[in-house]
Formats: structure tokens, sequence, C-alpha cells
């Protein structure tokens, strides 16, 4: 065999091994590209999962139901709270009650309203209710480490104002949850049928640590890694009221 031949087979075979190398790091930077993409689309997906975070502000003064209004009534077997808590292993969801209420209307716009949530009546959907986990997120989140019914039996929502507002009806209120007090604004739809009305809003989250809720919150500890519980809270409200 020449040297000459011999040569050109080495670099033949140099030039294979590089193609080849190339091709794979190619192929590597594909599939990287691919699972970063993956990553991407799940994450955005998670975060478009969750509804917007209401408007919240310091409490604001409350108007007095004025003499030319429409008063109702909340039927409070018709009227609930849907809610959702957000965690990285998942979600838990339920249902929370009012136990009193009242509105007033001009003009299909609400002016006036009051409304008391049963703190006791807390109810976990995601989780059969014969389970034993069921009982224990419940009593979980009626201790002290969130709500603390024992002390704090109610919540409170009193109306501040509705406006129309990018062509959406926003309602705003003072929430009070554990004595402490912020304003929050979110989108409603109101509806009048003779002698009811129905007022539905759109999902709409809150953040909890703005109430001083603050049980696996990493806007108050900062060594939870991945052991925390998301301070949204997604809320959507379906409210009967009679005409008093």
């Amino acid at each position: 065999m020449s040297l000459t031949f011999f040569y050109h087979t080495l670099k033949a075979v140099f030039h294979i091994f590089v193609l080849s190398t190339q091709i794979k790091i190619l192929n590597m930077k594909s599939n990287f590209f691919k699972f970063f993409t993956l990553i991407a689309l799940i994450t955005f997906s998670s975060c478009g999962d969750k509804a917007k975070e209401a408007d919240t502000t310091k409490a604001k003064d409350a108007p007095v139901a004025e003499s030319s209004s429409v008063n109702y009534a909340v039927d409070t077997d018709k009227s609930t709270i849907e809610w959702k808590g957000f965690k990285p292993t998942g979600t838990h969801n339920g249902i929370i009650a009012l136990s009193a209420g009242k509105l007033s209307v001009i003009d299909g716009a609400v002016k006036y309203g009051k409304f008391v949530v049963d703190m006791n009546s807390i109810v976990v959907n995601d989780i059969p209710v014969e389970e034993e986990d069921n009982a224990k997120l419940t009593g979980h989140l009626m201790s002290a480490d969130f709500f603390n019914v024992e002390s704090h039996p109610t919540a409170k929502f009193e109306v501040t104002g509705m406006e129309t507002k990018e062509g959406k009806s926003m309602l705003s209120g003072n929430l009070t949850i554990k004595e402490t007090t912020n304003n929050i604004s979110f989108p409603v739809a109101v509806s009048l049928n003779e002698d009811t009305v129905t007022l539905t809003s759109e999902a709409f989250t809150i953040d909890r640590s703005k109430w001083n809720i603050k049980y696996g919150s990493k806007s108050f500890f900062d060594d939870l890694g991945d052991q925390f519980i998301n301070d949204d809270i997604e809320l959507k409200i379906t409210l009967t009221a009679n005409k008093a």
C-alpha cells in the first residue's frame, strides 16, 4: 500500500468523522430546541390557566343607598362563590356560601351592596368527600394557618362603585378578611328579570398576602423551596337577589 493511498484514506475517514460529529451536534441542538419549546409552551399554558388579578387598592368610602334605588335581598340558596387555590403540584377547588346580603340598583347598575360570606361553609370539591384528605384540607383552610374561622367566622364585601371600563362593567368594593380590608375591582355581568337581579363575575384572583394570610407564602418566607403555596386565590361569584 503506498503512502499516498494511505494518506488519502485517512483524510477521507477524518472527513467522515467530522461530518458525523456535526450531524450529531445539529441533532442535539434540534432536540434541545424542541425540548425548550415544549417547556415554554407548558409554562405559557399554565400561566394562561390562571385568571387575572383584581385591581387592588386601599379601602374606599362606600356610598349610601339612595331613595330612588330598587332594593334586593340576596337569595343565599342560589348564590355561591367558587374558589381555586394553586400550588406547584396542582390545584384545589371548591365553593363557599353567602349567609346574607343586599344590594341597590339604579338604571341597571349596582350602586350599593353589602354581602356576608360564611367562612364555616368552605367546601372542597376536587377531593371525594369520603376521603380523609377532604376533611384534612377543609380543616386546614379553616384553621389559624389560613382563615382562622373560629375567630373570624365571616368575611365581608361592601360595594363602593360600578363603572364601565374597556367595554366591561367593573364592580368595586371593600373586601374584609380576618380584619384586613382592601378594595378590589373585577368584571361582572348584571341581569334584571322582573323581580330578580343576577350578578355574575368573571373569574378573577386576589393575592392572599394582601390580607395577611401567611401560610406557605413566599411573600413572607424565603426558605420554602418548592413547598410553597401560591398567593393567588381564584374566585368566581354568582349572586341572585330578589326584590325586597
